[in-house]
């Protein structure tokens, strides 16, 4: 079904409005760094606005910025497979932040000489790469304290030496499991861990949580705790229990079993009103919720809660009922726009699908007109999508929401004519034509669109800057056995299904789902039983372990192996005997890409994007990072993949690394013009920090790579401007 959300597409390349006017505005009003030299709390401040009052680095000289210090956070060697997402914090001069193999440290801000490291593994078998995306800092003016989370656990620890302060609750930890296991369900059995860290406010940590995205997911309950004891002070039900707000967008039992809608991408915090601002994530399974009808309250939402108590405020529901995985990536930036000749303190929640929702921010009413748009039932049995979704009228989505026969890639004949043949095969859907069993086009694909890098934005013009993916995907759905006597081989394929494909496909050959994860075809003949067993619990690299499968479901953990290393019985047995019933999982995450493995759509395939809130339009869109190779061949930059966001300055400027080029770019903050850029030691997948120690103005970044097929990295760089 056509619907029109494409009429929006066409605005994406509009004129560009009164420039910006690079000044030293005052600050946001809810600005709260300690001081303007330091960039205290991850995105920058509590507003998540990503900018920086800073003017020494200016449109004049950045041309001169040098390295300055690099730090180099890893003590051995590094998995091929590691990502370092990190947005560190600075605070009076020590950067705090987070290594490619997960230790927490403190450095020199000025030099980058260490001053400690923290290992949260030092009483674990092992360790993994770390996809924490911050820290946070708190202090009483008396005493202070950073909070850190790894795996499961949250700590606190002294911002002097690193310790881990013992009085914070059981001997320095908090489960984060704890409370999250329905039904005395072993807490073994729970997987749940942070990704991005929460917002302080007064002495409470408020953070959301990563949960698994499959069936048997934990729920994405939000939760405050005391940053001195520890101890749970509230929670928020974002799948409604009896009697609460929302309870009948669900099935009546739905809080028992139903996991997810979950904020793993950050909160914002207007501080002067006690407000939090949740975005929350799909309810899981991602891809199919038959066992959840309903419009799913507060899944895909943008929650308001009194930060102190957590009571609900106020809510908007960015998708209904989702079984695309459009989850909210990124925390709201509190932004204050010109409407009608007043100020309006708004938030502005850019979605994974592209969408900006712009929102008043005391009631969530929308700014701009929102639609709800009628789109395509579900072909699945048992599935019933929802029947509308809403679509902001206004600013225009910053990606294309479809890909038709005119935007397939032309980057040479040959390119053309193999993706226009593999088209054929595919169900070329809208943005919300619904999962099928036959293969089915996405634009964006699920990494966005807009992801978890957050978005920047200049008071003084009302502008957002936010880097988007225009990259398509192919998901097909595969119907599953369940019930008894299922054979040894289906029992491994639906534990790989549930456990696996989706990192390393539906056909064991491998995917760039979070990153690159390996083929797993043929792998009995590269590993043991035992050493596969010893992965599969333990986990590699970004891969997380399940060490409760083989205790808690032994037959599937010896079906699953047996299944990968081709050993398991019944292999060629059919359909066997189960029980009739069903359910679904999909066949991974699988890139569309031309036969040279570049993105199937016509470039652009990564922005960066200047958005007028005042008016609800988009000021400029450039490409953002390159293929040296394919500019060689006389084609224009493509951009590429991104993952990190843009930090903002008051000196006019935009600084963003995030490309898949290993470079890191200031564009100008009127035109988008690169006015300068430097090769860094690998892609720069995460959100720059600005600072100054001294007087002194510095931009740093995480060199993780480790995505997107590029080489991992583990180190941090400066740069700044030379010494006169």
């Amino acid at each position: 079904m056509i619907f029109k959300m494409r009429f929006i597409v066409a605005c994406m390349f509009l004129a560009h409005s009164a420039p910006v006017v690079a000044q030293k505005s005052a600050l946001p009003a809810n600005y709260s760094g300690l001081s303007e030299s330091n960039w205290a709390h991850y995105l920058g401040d509590r507003s998540s606005s990503q900018y920086s009052r800073l003017t020494q680095i200016n449109k004049k000289n950045v041309s001169k910025l040098k390295t300055a210090w690099t730090y180099k956070t890893s003590e051995g060697a590094l998995s091929s497979f590691s990502e370092m997402q990190c947005n560190p914090i600075i605070v009076d001069g020590v950067l705090y932040g987070l290594s490619a193999d997960s230790y927490f440290f403190a450095i020199d801000a000025a030099t980058g000489e260490e001053k400690w490291r923290f290992d949260p593994f030092a009483n674990s078998q092992g360790r993994r790469g770390g996809r924490m995306r911050g820290l946070a800092y708190w202090s009483d003016g008396k005493e202070a304290r950073l909070m850190v989370a790894i795996s499961s656990n949250l700590m606190a620890l002294d911002p002097a030496t690193g310790q881990i302060i013992k009085s914070f609750g059981q001997d320095g930890t908090v489960d984060l499991r704890a409370g999250l296991n329905r039904d005395g369900r072993d807490l073994e059995t729970v997987r749940v861990s942070v990704s991005t860290p929460g917002v302080i406010y007064k002495d409470l940590y408020i953070l959301g949580s990563r949960v698994s995205e499959n069936y048997g997911a934990a729920p994405g309950d939000i939760r405050a705790y005391s940053v001195r004891t520890g101890e749970l002070v509230w929670s928020f039900h974002t799948i409604p229990h009896p009697g609460e707000l929302g309870y009948e967008t669900w099935p009546e039992d739905a809080y028992k079993r139903v996991g997810g809608a979950n904020a793993w991408a950050g909160l914002s915090l207007d501080e002067k009103r006690g407000m939090v601002f949740v975005p929350t994530g799909s309810a899981a399974y991602d891809f199919n919720g038959a066992d959840r009808h309903g419009a799913n309250l507060f899944a895909n939402s943008i929650i308001a809660l009194d930060a102190a108590t957590g009571k609900y405020i106020w809510h908007f529901q960015t998708v209904h009922h989702d079984i695309w995985d459009r989850d909210l990536t990124m925390p709201a930036n509190l932004v204050t726009i010109k409407r009608n000749g007043k100020k309006v303190d708004a938030i502005a929640q850019v979605s994974k699908s592209g969408l900006i929702f712009v929102l008043d921010r005391e009631t969530g009413e929308p700014i701009f007109p929102i639609e709800e748009v009628p789109v395509p039932a579900s072909e699945i049995e048992g599935e019933k999508a929802y029947p509308t979704q809403p679509i902001p009228t206004k600013p225009p989505p910053l990606t294309r929401v479809f890909m038709s026969e005119d935007e397939i890639a032309n980057i040479s004949p040959e390119a053309h004519a193999y993706v226009a043949a593999n088209m054929q095969k595919m169900r070329s859907g809208e943005m919300y034509t619904p999962p099928s069993t036959e293969p089915t086009l996405y634009t964006p694909m699920f990494f966005g669109g807009g992801e978890w890098g957050g978005a920047g934005y200049d008071p003084a013009s009302g502008t957002l800057f936010i880097n988007a993916n225009e990259i398509p995907c192919e998901l097909t759905l595969v119907k599953l056995d369940a019930g008894e006597n299922l054979t040894e081989f289906q029992e491994g394929r639906n534990a790989y299904a549930q456990f696996c494909s989706s990192c390393h496909g539906g056909d064991r050959m491998g995917g760039t789902h979070m990153g690159f994860a390996p083929p797993l075809v043929g792998i009995g003949e590269r590993m043991t039983k035992l050493g596969l067993e010893k992965v599969i619990t333990e986990g590699r690299g970004r891969m997380e372990g399940f060490p409760w499968l083989p205790r808690f479901r032994p037959e599937g953990f010896q079906a699953l192996t047996a299944y990968l290393l081709g050993t398991a019985a019944g292999a060629d047995a059919g359909e066997g005997e189960g029980s009739g019933e069903f359910t679904y999982n999909h066949t991974g995450y699988n890139v569309f890409e031309d036969l040279e493995g570049y993105p199937a759509i016509k470039p652009p395939w990564g922005t960066l994007n200047a958005v007028d809130l005042n008016n609800g339009t988009i000021k400029w869109q450039v490409p953002l990072g390159e293929y040296p190779e394919l500019t060689a061949r006389g084609i224009a930059p493509t951009g590429t993949q991104n993952f990190g966001g843009p930090a903002v300055t008051a000196g006019g400027l935009v600084f963003i690394a995030a490309s898949a080029d290993e470079k890191i770019r200031a564009f100008d903050q009127e035109t988008g013009e690169i006015l300068w850029q430097a090769d860094l030691p690998a892609s720069g997948f995460a959100t720059p920090s600005i600072y100054s120690v001294n007087g002194k103005q510095y931009i740093v970044i995480a060199c993780g790579g480790g995505k997107v097929k590029r080489p991992a990295g583990d180190m941090y760089v400066a740069f700044a401007l030379p010494e006169k």
